[in-house]
C-alpha cells in the first residue's frame, strides 16, 4: 500500500531533527566555553587578589624573616623563622630591648637583627669592665652573652639625636652593631619593624617581645 505522505517530506523531517539536535549540541558548546571562561577569570581574579592581599600583608603588616649568623646568640640562632610586626611602630615609638630588624647601612638589601638598647636623647657609654651605662647609670640587663670586650666607639659617651637608637647583638662580642661606625646609632625610620616572636624550628617557639610590654 503506498503511503499518503510523499518520501521529501519525511527526508524534510528527518533534516529538521538533525538540525534540531544540531542547535541543541552548540548551545551546549556555547554554555560550556562560556563556564570555562567565567571559571578561568573567576580563578585569575582569586589569584590577584591573593597576591595583592599577600603583598600588602608583607609590606604593611608583617613577615617572615630568617636569622643569618650568630650575632643575637643565644637568643637567636643561625636559621630560626622569626615573625616582623610592621603595625606596632606605627602607633608607638621603639622601647628598649626590642629587637629590631633594619638595613645594613652599607648593603641596603642585607638586613639586621639587633636588641635596642639606648632611646633618643640619652646617652651611652661602655666601661673597660664591658658595664653598659645609661645616662651614668649602669643598666640592668641579662641579654647579653658575655661581658663585652670592645666598646667600640662607645668607649666615650655617644648622645643618642632625637630619633637615633643604638642597638647590640645579644653575642656581644661576635656583633656588628652600633659601637662600630659601619653601623652606628640608627634611625627612627630605619626600623623596619621588631620580632615578636620564633615560629621556627619548631621546637623553639619562642615570644620576643620583652616582658616589659
Amino acid at each position: 500500500m503506498a503511503s499518503k505522505y510523499p518520501m521529501d517530506d519525511f527526508e524534510d523531517l528527518n533534516n529538521l531533527d538533525d538540525e534540531y539536535h544540531n542547535g541543541i549540541e552548540e548551545e551546549d558548546e556555547e554554555i560550556e566555553r562560556t563556564t570555562t571562561m567565567k571559571k578561568l577569570v573567576s580563578l585569575l581574579l582569586y589569584l590577584v587578589v591573593i597576591v595583592l592581599l599577600a603583598m600588602f600583608i608583607v609590606n604593611f603588616i608583617g613577615q617572615r624573616t630568617i636569622v643569618s649568623g650568630s650575632s643575637m646568640e643565644t637568643t637567636l640562632s643561625n636559621g630560626d623563622n622569626l615573625i616582623i610586626d610592621k603595625v606596632s611602630y606605627r602607633f608607638k615609638d621603639p622601647e628598649r630591648f626590642d629587637v629590631v630588624v633594619f638595613p645594613d647601612p652599607e648593603k641596603p638589601s642585607v638586613f639586621f637583627i639587633k636588641r635596642i638598647i639606648g632611646l633618643p636623647g640619652e646617652t651611652i657609654q661602655i666601661g673597660d669592665d664591658g658595664t653598659i651605662y645609661i645616662n651614668g647609670n649602669v643598666l640592668e640587663e641579662s641579654y647579653g652573652r658575655e661581658i663585652i670586650q670592645d666598646p667600640g666607639q662607645a668607649k666615650e659617651p655617644i648622645t643618642l639625636g632625637k630619633d637615633e637608637y643604638f642597638v647590640m647583638g645579644d653575642n656581644r662580642n661576635n656583633s656588628l652593631d652600633s659601637r662600630f661606625t659601619q653601623v652606628g646609632a640608627i634611625k627612627r625610620n630605619e626600623i623596619i619593624g621588631r620580632a615578636i616572636c620564633r615560629f621556627y624550628p619548631f621546637n623553639k617557639i619562642k615570644g620576643l617581645i620583652p616582658e616589659e610590654d
